[in-house]
C-alpha cells in the first residue's frame, strides 16, 4: 500500500482560532460538504474531524497522515503511543496479534486500533 506524504498546516490566525473555538463549544456536530453535497461521518471519522478541529482552535500546528493496512512494530508503536519493546511483549503474549514476513513482524491497523480501544474501555475500571 503506497501513502501520501503527510499533509501539515500552520496554526490558524488568532482570530480564525477564536471563532472555530466558540462554532465547537456551541455543537459537536459535523457536517462535510463536498462539492455542496453533505456527508454524515461515522463516529470514528467525526472524533478525528472534531479532534482536529480542536487542534486547530488551540492555534496548534496540525499533521495528518495515512496509516497503512500492516505496519512494522515501530509504526504500530507509535501509533498506539507506546515504546516499542512493550508492543513486541503484546505481540508475544498475544495480546495484539501479529503476522511474519520472514523474520519480520507486521500488524494490522485494525488490530491496533482495537486494541487501544479495549485500552480505553478498561481504563475507568482500573482508575476506580
Amino acid at each position: 500500500m503506497t501513502l501520501d506524504a503527510p499533509k501539515v498546516s500552520s496554526p490558524l490566525a488568532p482570530a480564525a482560532q477564536e471563532k472555530l473555538a466558540r462554532t465547537l463549544a456551541d455543537s459537536n456536530d459535523v457536517t462535510v460538504f463536498v462539492d455542496g453535497t453533505a456527508h454524515r461521518l461515522d463516529d470514528d471519522a467525526r472524533e478525528v474531524v472534531v479532534d482536529l478541529l480542536l487542534r486547530l482552535s488551540r492555534g496548534d500546528a496540525v499533521s495528518v497522515a495515512s496509516v497503512a493496512d500492516l505496519l512494522t512494530t515501530s509504526q504500530a508503536a507509535e501509533l498506539a503511543g507506546i515504546s516499542h519493546t512493550f508492543l513486541r511483549n503484546l505481540t508475544d503474549r498475544g495480546e495484539i496479534a501479529v503476522q511474519y514476513r520472514g523474520s519480520h513482524r507486521r500488524i494490522r491497523s485494525q488490530d491496533i486500533m482495537t486494541w487501544l480501544a479495549a485500552q480505553k474501555l478498561a481504563a475507568p475500571a482500573t482508575e476506580a
